[in-house]
């Protein structure tokens, strides 16, 4: 069983899956981080000389790679719910939990991130707020669909919002919990 973060960008899935994997003692994964790993080149570079298609293909591939290992919590790229079956190597892999936040914290966030430029390429040509309300807007009914619940992440510590997603998830996190205790 793996748990999968996903969520519009700054919404807390790496901070937030650090946590929770050194909560319960399970490895940690960015797909992000993996495509950069695979590829050589930086989000930002992937998508100006191979395009958001080619992009979306490494995705669902280091996806579906990440998805062959157990006991992960692992933080998705913004976009990995557009891809149905990015959705369904998740459901099948493990839990899925949707990290919610305001367009006001989102922008907030991404001024206070030094990697924006290059790990968060604009997706619109469009103003930076007026982007994230209307990617918002377009995404959050596949975040629903997708996830096994929501927490939203505004002005909630770390802890608190890891306390909230290992009470909420089911008896078989429990378990395995329980079993890396001993």
């Amino acid at each position: 069983m793996n748990l999968f973060l996903i969520g519009y960008r700054c919404t807390g899935k790496t901070t937030i899956g650090k946590s929770i994997a050194m909560t319960i003692a399970w490895s940690f994964v960015d797909s992000d981080i993996w495509v950069i790993k695979e590829c050589g080149k930086s989000i930002k570079d992937i998508i100006d000389t191979k395009g958001w298609e080619a992009f979306r293909r490494m995705e669902r591939s280091t996806l579906k790679q990440i998805c062959t290992k157990d006991r992960q919590v692992v933080a998705t790229g913004g976009g990995v719910v557009l891809d149905k079956a990015n959705i369904k190597a998740m459901k099948t892999s493990g839990r899925v939990i949707w990290l919610g936040a305001t367009a006001e914290t989102i922008q907030k966030r991404m001024l206070q991130d030094k990697n924006t430029g290059n790990f968060r390429p604009a997706l619109t040509d469009r103003g930076r707020m007026e982007e994230i309300e209307d990617m918002l807007l377009k995404r959050n009914p596949y975040y629903e669909s997708a996830s096994d619940f929501s927490i939203p992440t505004d002005d909630v510590p770390v802890d608190e919002i890891t306390q909230r997603i290992i009470e909420k998830l089911d008896n078989k996190l429990q378990y395995e919990y329980k079993k890396t205790e001993h």
